[in-house]
């Protein structure tokens, strides 16, 4: 007995692509989070080397 309903996606947004919402939305996440990563080791490596 397999669902196979519940593995394709809804008829309504069939014909929409949401790549470049993906995109988007991993650099609103994904760009503040390298900044502070790289501020981090930063000001890591002063902390440790004076």
């Amino acid at each position: 007995m397999t669902d196979t309903s519940s593995q394709s996606p809804p008829d309504g947004s069939a014909g929409r692509d949401r790549r470049p919402l993906i995109a988007f939305t991993w650099l609103w996440v994904g760009a503040p989070l390298a900044y502070g990563l790289y501020e981090l080791v930063r000001k890591a490596t002063q902390l440790f080397t004076g």
